[in-house]
């Protein structure tokens, strides 16, 4: 791999990480089987993050996904959103 996957987009509103898009600098993919979500997730009143910045997946935990190649994820960008702030591209093996 020769890049970090980027988020794509995030629909969580409640994030406050998600300032016009994902500003964080890098988030993890946590949750459980069956219910990936990003664990960099954070309710906040205000605003914050990297302003200008794409975030991008720096650790995904769920191994049974078919894109997580050794805690990495393989695809280009992924997607996040719902009201657990999913990630949309999970897949199981």
């Amino acid at each position: 791999m020769s890049a970090a996957t980027a988020v794509k987009s995030c629909a969580v509103s409640a994030c406050a990480y998600n300032n016009g898009g994902c500003t964080a600098f890098a988030v993890t993919i946590g949750g459980a089987a069956g219910k990936p979500s990003c664990g960099t997730f954070v309710a906040l009143d205000a605003r914050g993050g990297l302003v200008g910045t794409q975030g991008v997946v720096g650790a995904c935990q769920r191994l049974e996904c078919v894109h997580n190649n050794d805690l990495m994820c393989s695809v280009d960008a992924i997607e996040v959103g719902g009201d657990a702030a999913t990630c949309q591209v999970y897949e199981v093996r």
